[in-house]
């Protein structure tokens, strides 16, 4: 429809532009959200193959369901586990420490004097008269109470994510294949085998990953605990499991959760020749990680060049945290295939 007349092209462009705005605005409002269901539609995905591979060997899908959630939810049942003895006995340390050491040392000027002996630099009287003065403010008081109410909103806030990501990962793994089907079915039939056959390979692809990703993840958990175990580091099952999570995340992951466990054992079993042992393992590990067991099973996964690995690794870690850290490399996967299966046969049409 052609519009001559300048103020009704001004209208529904004025329209346009509001209606953007709206919609722009309606989707940062629902970025929470989205985040769930994309987070709950890659884990679904992802556990789609265990389940397919326990429906072959004759399992009934809701029992091939269940068993998966259990597997699942003993992952986080260990970390739970694991956590409680470290937070009860630094709890019970830390409480120790100020009824028996650091109140009466208070109490007898013996903390101040000492202090102010060992590092007279530090001017510990001033330093002692400020902290009374900035607690004595009741503005700073309440600056100090909102910043722990805020630490604990956005703990619990975590808590509550965590548990809608599982529900709805729960009703997509059980639903999978009817949304699958919804969604053929809004495609043009003329089109429709083709998109299905893309589609499928985008799933198989994600399903691919995450399995290869836990199988990364198994493989250094496993000979963290063995290692710390021999060792003899305490809490090992507790730094295994963080070198299971930290292998999750890709590119970055694997080192931080090294530096984690080695810092761990410093603290735990203080300076010694497990420290050293422990280093240069994870040195030795991750380079054997990065050379021989990530391209042996990713390669059988998704076949994406390393330099995209790196580059979707970054961008989607800097557009959705770890969250888009973790679907990047899928993504790009789904990327490529696209370009494979779609973009490059018309091109070579025309």
């Amino acid at each position: 429809m052609k519009i001559q007349n300048p103020f009704r092209l001004g209208l529904l462009a004025g329209l346009g532009v509001l209606v953007a705005i709206l919609i722009g605005s309606a989707v940062a409002d629902l970025a929470t959200i989205l985040t769930y269901i994309g987070a709950a539609v890659f884990l679904a995905l992802g556990l789609d193959p265990l389940v397919t591979w326990l429906e072959k060997h004759h399992v009934k899908r809701p029992i091939a369901i269940m068993i998966t959630l259990v597997g699942v939810l003993g992952i986080f049942a260990g970390l739970v586990f694991a956590l409680i003895p470290v937070i009860a006995e630094q709890v019970a340390n830390l409480t120790a420490l100020v009824t028996k050491s650091l109140i009466p040392s208070i109490q007898d000027n013996s903390l101040v004097n000492d202090l102010s002996e060992a590092l007279p630099w530090l001017q510990v009287d001033t330093l002692l008269k400020q902290a009374g003065d900035f607690l004595g403010d009741p503005t700073n008081i309440g600056s100090i109470g909102g910043g722990v109410l805020a630490a604990g909103i956005s703990v619990a806030t975590g808590l509550f994510g965590g548990i809608i990501i599982l529900i709805l990962m729960v009703y997509f793994i059980a639903s999978l294949g009817g949304l699958k089907r919804a969604l053929y079915q809004l495609v043009p039939a003329s089109k429709r085998h083709g998109f299905i056959s893309l589609a499928e390979q985008i799933s198989q692809s994600v399903g691919r990953y995450v399995m290869g990703q836990v199988t990364l993840a198994l493989v250094n958990g496993v000979l963290s605990f063995i290692l710390l175990s021999i060792l003899g580091v305490k809490y090992s099952a507790l730094l295994a499991f963080v070198a299971f999570l930290g292998s999750l995340i890709p590119l970055v992951g694997t080192i931080s959760a090294s530096v984690v466990i080695t810092l761990g054992v410093l603290l735990f079993n203080g300076p010694g020749w497990e420290v050293i042992v422990a280093g240069v393992y994870y040195v030795v590990y991750m380079q054997v990680e990065a050379y021989v067991l990530s391209p042996r099973i990713m390669a059988r996964a998704v076949k994406v060049p390393g330099v995209v690995v790196v580059i979707a690794a970054l961008t989607g870690g800097t557009l959705l945290g770890i969250l888009g850290a973790l679907i990047a490399i899928p993504v790009a996967a789904a990327i490529q295939l696209i370009l494979k299966e779609v973009i490059v046969p018309r091109q070579n049409a025309l």
